[in-house]
């Protein structure tokens, strides 16, 4: 040993335990459900505390109307005394006669009790505060906990970085072309269910990027490029998010090419004029490819719509650009764990939902005026932060038609979404706040509903569906360009359905919709009878019992309107007395089914009254 040099105590190796995968999952699950009750305890723990303090100001009013009882008490016996004193002369004083007593008695037994439960509310006070801080520790525990868990299942995406590196290498090498894959941040970690999931879309990008954006070495140097392609792999975190971007310096998405196969398709019209960003969603589509030949790399009918599925599936969004001669940029915006999530709850009508974090760009709030300007705009557009976005409701997307604007002039919160390269501005009735949601799957008969991603729990008990705005931006879009491209006179059966139940007119729609027709929905009559100044439908479907108006009020309004007077009107309601149906077509309503009804039933009904009317001359 060198003089001078201390030893050096060799490094002692941590234990190493083998965990079975699935139990960190359960694990991290029930850490999740742990959360849950937690909010929900700390919930009810605000509301005990709303309660205490209504419980301390009922004690104080109460003492305050003890106080005033025992002063009117006094003066009565004082006064009843000196008129005695004036009948009656005597020397005795009231106390001594004992005419305090029974009165007195009563006020300081009562006087008694209101200490009584004031120190019982100081007691349960007490325990609350007690029992917030408990909850508090409780969910630093908690947090620890899941912080735990989530790096036992991280894993540094360096693991990974050679199978793509060969597998780039292979693609360039069978289509005669030479490429080099430069990895950003592979020291960064992953949530290995994300990363296993991830890895067949990174490939798939990866080919496409050598198939379709890297140009032949000859090209690259008459371009004057460099003669061996680059694409570029960039990992980096963003808060509770995963932000991978893969960019190549080739030719760039073939707009040319895209909308040839699009019409070869059948998803373009003739005479439909799409904007750039527009024709990239049209990758997205399923069964879309560009290849004009099979080989083992493209051509194979599975294309960018697998990658932007399994990229839904996991909670996250896809954004693609492209620009000519430059390459293109495909950026994956994933949730750092699937188990927990950041996400704004926003109130739309009577309902909640959630907006996940990776796809909301920012938040801005507009007064009434502001809001009322864009959407008289034709189209409704909106720039802010030098972007441009277009301007809607999100009622419009969930289905419950737009929000009355109030009446004050007040700021409203608008939600900027980068959905797919098509920037929206979503208006809201309210901005709950921005809150740590655990994602619950839901059942098949919702996931298939377009636009669903999962499912949260509330701290109160409500369920709120997490929205894919991505699906349901480009959903809205398609049925927009279908619009668009048919002719002015469309001969869809066109139909009103008004009920206050908002499941009840979403299964209507859905059922009239695959059925070929055009729907709109309206909450209640106020509603309808506004919608109905602008719209004439060929049937309408209607409830009776609804807030506001209910719909007998609505058939004799559209009985008495010369324009609306012969749209046939089907009531359907759980009312099926003969007083309420005689009611009914005492008003004119064409037919009266009951609740429930059989879908047949409804389409049997609807087919002849709109012929009816359409005969007429």
């Amino acid at each position: 040993m060198l003089p001078g040099r201390e030893p050096v105590a060799p490094t002692e190796r941590g234990e190493l335990a083998r965990v079975d995968a699935d139990l960190l999952d359960d694990l991290l699950n029930n850490a999740g459900e742990v959360s849950i009750f937690r909010a929900r305890l700390e919930q009810q723990m605000t509301s005990i505390e709303f309660n205490l303090a209504e419980l301390d100001r009922t004690v104080t009013r109460l003492r305050e109307q003890l106080r005033k009882l025992e002063m009117e008490t006094e003066a009565q016996i004082l006064n009843k005394h000196h008129t005695d004193d004036q009948a009656h002369r005597t020397d005795f004083d009231p106390l001594e006669l004992d005419r305090y007593s029974n009165i007195q008695q009563l006020s300081r037994a009562l006087a008694e009790s209101v200490s009584d439960v004031a120190s019982i509310e100081g007691l349960l006070a007490q325990l609350n505060r007690d029992t917030q801080n408990l909850l508090q520790q409780q969910g630093r525990v908690v947090t620890e906990v899941q912080n735990g868990l989530m790096r036992t299942r991280m894993v540094p995406f360096q693991r990974h970085v050679h199978r793509l590196t060969r597998l780039l290498r292979q693609a360039a090498t069978e289509a005669g072309k030479k490429a080099e894959l430069i990895v950003e941040g592979a020291s960064g970690e992953l949530d290995r269910q994300v990363l296993e999931r991830m890895l067949p879309p990174f490939e798939h990008m990866l080919r496409n990027a050598v198939v379709h954006g890297l140009e032949a070495p000859a090209e690259r140097i008459a371009a004057g490029k460099p003669e061996s392609g680059q694409i570029t792999l960039k990992l980096q975190r963003e808060g509770a998010e995963v932000v991978i971007t893969v960019e190549d310096d080739g030719a760039g998405l073939n707009v040319a090419a895209i909308h040839a196969k699009a019409r070869q398709m059948g998803l373009l019209q003739p005479g439909m004029e799409l904007t750039d960003e527009e024709s990239l969603q049209l990758i997205l589509e399923p069964g879309f490819s560009t290849a004009d030949r099979l080989t083992q790399q493209a051509g194979r009918g599975v294309g960018m719509d697998v990658v932007a599925t399994e990229i839904k599936k996991l909670g996250g969004a896809l954004f693609i650009e492209s620009k000519p001669g430059a390459g293109a940029r495909f950026t994956v915006r994933l949730p750092f764990t699937l188990a927990i999530t950041q996400a704004l709850i926003v109130r739309v009508h009577d309902e909640l939902f959630a907006l996940p974090m990776a796809t909301v760009e920012g938040v801005a709030r507009l007064t009434r005026t502001e809001i009322q300007r864009h959407l008289d705009e034709e189209p409704a557009t909106f720039n802010y932060g030098g972007h441009h976005y277009r301007f809607q409701h999100l009622g419009v997307f969930v289905g419950s038609g737009p929000s009355i604007l109030p009446e004050t002039d007040v700021a409203l919160p608008v939600i900027l979404v980068r959905a797919g390269e098509h920037s929206t501005a979503l208006v809201l009735d309210e901005l709950i706040g921005s809150r740590e949601i655990v994602v619950k799957p839901v059942g098949p008969q919702i996931a298939g509903i377009r636009g669903i991603s999962g499912a949260t729990i509330l701290g109160d008990g409500r369920i709120v569906v997490i929205l894919d705005m991505g699906t349901l931006v480009r959903s809205e879009w398609r049925a927009r360009a279908a619009d668009s491209a048919r002719s002015v006179h469309d001969d869809r059966i066109f139909a009103m359905v008004v009920d206050d139940s908002i499941t009840v007119r979403r299964v209507t729609q859905r059922l009239l919709e695959r059925n070929g027709m055009r729907v709109l929905t309206a909450k209640d009559g106020v509603e309808a009878l506004s919608l109905l100044q602008e719209h004439v439908p060929d049937v309408i479907l209607l409830d009776i019992e609804m807030p506001r108006m209910d719909g007998y009020e609505v058939a004799a309004h559209v009985r008495s309107d010369a324009r609306l007077a012969d749209v046939p009107i089907i009531m359907i309601t759980s009312r099926v007395g003969d007083k309420h149906r005689a009611r009914a077509i005492e008003l004119g309503v064409d037919d009266y089914l009951g609740k429930p009804y059989q879908e047949s039933q409804l389409l049997d009904a609807i087919e002849p009254l709109v012929l009816a009317r359409r005969r007429l001359p």
